[in-house]
């Protein structure tokens, strides 16, 4: 149970009507559906004579001024129907019909978009006539239609009325159609609102500042190695020199190299996974394909995504625990948590501030269409509780969360938090520490094993119910269900640390034996429940998805620790050379920027349509590379005005570097996928806290 699948399950709605109804009903409404294929062309051919009348105001009331500007522009658009004028018929041929494809899922006719919004035309000094582009809703279906945008929905819910009498009349009890005027749009502007104007204002004036200190460095800093600290973290040209550099593999002896790779592999796994969420929300030409695309071996990659989170969360309880049990041996055991605390709000919370604002500002100003009228889906969860995020308790505040990916922050950040009490256990205590973290590994799997088997949660899509978004929140997104894999990370860097520098002589048959282990463990976890999943299968016990889903998040970061332990020890092969690649050096500092932009590029990508797309694997991963392209150059933009010169104001923070004479663990960053402030000195080893 996850939010990928939760929101997977939304697609399936377009389809339920030809998948579950019987088919006799099926039949009957497709057959009454067919006579309406031509529906803007049958509002043409009924209503050329219109009055107030046919509109059925005078039965009742005065009519209103309203109601006669839409009678005039109504008669208007038939007079120019008539004589064929052009900007008349461009408002019947912008209409769409009942959708081909409807027994395969096809749920949209989207028209016409922008030849509907294109429509202007100046009738007199006291009349001009534009297009309103609306969704028809019949049935499940949703048909663009256009009118003059001075004709509300229920001014036009009449005619709509007698077209369907006389057009089916003999079947039009199953058949219901209206006008949604939530989902209407005009070519008119809609004014910024203050937060919109502050948004732009604000990311305006940082990118003019930023690009001020650029012309500075390349006009006035010839000497590149002796730049002022001010003019090295805002410019351009410093910080890109920094993001882009490739540190040869060796150079430094603090650096575990498959790190980079690993990141950048779990990121890549992250993003695709989310392409399907807005891919199968998108109008699809053939959403009854997605029933047999779930049962499918490759879809077990998308629905089972979620373990690439946990490869994160394993990276960052390693590095949490290595990074700063080196400084404390250092400084005789002496940590600083407030310090340690402000060091990753000061790297986290302006970054993830200024998404909220980007998110519920921008989506509409950058792009548009039929599908984004309203913007970002989670508009209205941010203007309610976006404070919850700022304050990373969003998992366990609320069920709609104002960014749904943060809920990775909000997780991590909590895990962060108990990390000081972890690191003075095994400062102080060692083995008996490690053997208190073992133990409350085991009550935290213990914990989500029971939670599962007493509610009787299923992971299975074929099991939805209406509890799951209560059991996504409890299984997936309680920040104790990601404990496990965070502490396994945790202990495994005690060890790197307490063994570091140390070359294990492992015999070729032991590392056979953990190669085979691992990615059996990795596999298994990602195609176990593939033989239940399919729809004919024979259900499977609450008991045996209970095992699956509480060992699986055990056994995913014991592969990865083995193998981030085989890559350091010279026992990784071909796997060491390709996550090791220097070639994963920028992307990997860019990590955290990506992770936060990447769906806001998904979703305005996927609603900016104007047509049906067609759902199939290849157009995924066409959708994902091309999505994946836009997300690096916006999060670059992002992380030149904001997370880099917040890397330069936290590394102000924090102490001179101290003699490295202890040469020991990595310097990567402090978690598995937060900012990592680049440096040019990377071969340099440099504290993270005192």
């Amino acid at each position: 149970m996850l939010n990928v699948i939760s929101i997977l399950l939304l697609a399936l709605l377009v389809v339920n009507g030809a998948s579950q109804s019987k088919d006799s009903e099926v039949l009957q409404q497709y057959e009454a559906l067919q006579q309406l294929e031509a529906l803007g062309v049958e509002f043409a051919k009924y209503f050329r004579n219109v009055t107030l009348e046919s509109l059925g105001v005078l039965d009742f009331q005065v009519p209103r001024q309203e109601d006669i500007v839409c009678i005039q522009d109504l008669a208007e658009v038939m007079k120019g129907l008539s004589s064929r004028q052009r900007w008349a018929l461009k408002m019947i041929d912008s209409w769409g019909s009942v959708p081909s494809g409807v027994l395969i899922g096809n749920a949209f006719n989207l028209g016409n978009f922008d030849e509907c919004l294109s429509i202007s035309q100046t009738i007199s000094s006291n009349q001009k006539i534009n297009g309103k582009y609306c969704f028809l809703l019949v049935n499940q279906l949703r048909i663009a239609t256009c009118f003059p945008a001075s004709c509300s929905a229920t001014q036009m819910q009449p005619f709509l009325d007698q077209l369907l009498h006389k057009i089916i009349s003999s079947n039009s009890s199953s058949i219901s159609m209206r006008i949604s005027e939530t989902s209407c749009q005009t070519s008119e502007l809609v004014p910024w609102d203050g937060l919109t104007i502050l948004t732009i204002v604000v990311l305006s004036l940082m990118a003019c500042i930023v690009i001020a200190f650029t012309m500075f460095d390349f006009i006035m800093c010839h000497d590149q190695k002796n730049i002022p600290f001010l003019v090295k973290a805002l410019s351009a040209r410093a910080n890109s020199r920094a993001l882009f550099r490739i540190v040869p593999n060796k150079s430094n002896p603090n650096v575990i190299e498959c790190f980079h790779g690993i990141r950048c592999m779990s990121l890549l796994w992250v993003i695709y996974a989310h392409e399907y969420i807005f891919f199968l929300r998108t109008p699809n030409l053939n959403n009854a394909d997605i029933q047999n695309w779930m049962v499918e071996p490759f879809a077990s990659f998308t629905l089972h995504g979620y373990f690439a989170v946990d490869s994160f969360f394993v990276l960052g309880g390693l590095l949490v625990s290595m990074i700063a049990l080196r400084v404390m041996e250092k400084t005789n055991g002496r940590l600083n948590p407030l310090l340690m605390y402000l060091h990753r709000i000061i790297r986290l919370l302006p970054v993830v501030a200024f998404a909220i604002l980007v998110y519920m500002t921008m989506m509409n100003v950058v792009s548009g269409g039929p599908m984004l009228k309203y913007g970002y889906h989670g508009k209205a969860a941010c203007s309610k509780g976006w404070f919850w995020t700022l304050l990373f308790i969003q998992n366990y505040a609320v069920l709609d969360i104002c960014l749904d990916h943060t809920w990775y922050l909000a997780v991590d950040m909590q895990l962060y938090l108990i990390s000081p009490l972890l690191l003075i256990a095994l400062y102080k205590w060692k083995n008996k520490a490690v053997a208190g973290i073992i133990t409350l590994i085991v009550l935290l799997s213990g914990c989500l094993f029971a939670t599962q088997m007493v509610n009787k949660y299923s992971l299975l899509i074929k099991n939805s119910s209406d509890d799951d978004e209560v059991a996504n929140k409890k299984l997936y997104l309680a920040t104790h269900t990601h404990a496990a894999p965070w502490l396994i990370g945790f202990l495994f860097g005690y060890f790197l640390h307490v063994n570091w520098g140390i070359k294990f002589l492992i015999r070729k048959t032991i590392v056979w034996t953990g190669w085979i282990l691992s990615l059996a463990m990795i596999f298994t976890s990602i195609f176990a429940l593939y033989p239940a999943a399919q729809w004919s299968a024979p259900p499977l016990s609450t008991l045996a998805e209970s095992l699956y889903y509480t060992l699986t998040r055990l056994a995913w970061p014991l592969a990865i620790c083995w193998i981030i332990f085989a890559c350091m020890q010279g026992y990784g092969g071909p796997v060491n050379s390709f996550l090791s690649s220097p070639l994963w050096q920028p992307l990997s500092r860019l990590s955290y920027s990506i992770y936060i932009w990447h769906m806001f590029v998904q979703e305005v990508n996927s609603r900016n349509v104007r047509t049906n797309t067609y759902f199939s694997n290849y157009s995924a991963m066409e959708h994902f590379w091309f999505d994946l392209g836009f997300t690096v150059l916006l999060s670059y933009y992002f992380y030149l005005i904001i997370e880099a010169p917040l890397c330069g104001f936290d590394n102000l923070l924090r102490p001179r570097r101290v003699s490295p004479a202890v040469e020991r663990p990595p310097l990567i960053s402090d978690q598995g996928n937060v900012p990592e402030c680049a440096n040019e000195n990377e071969s340099k080893p440099i504290p993270i806290t005192d």
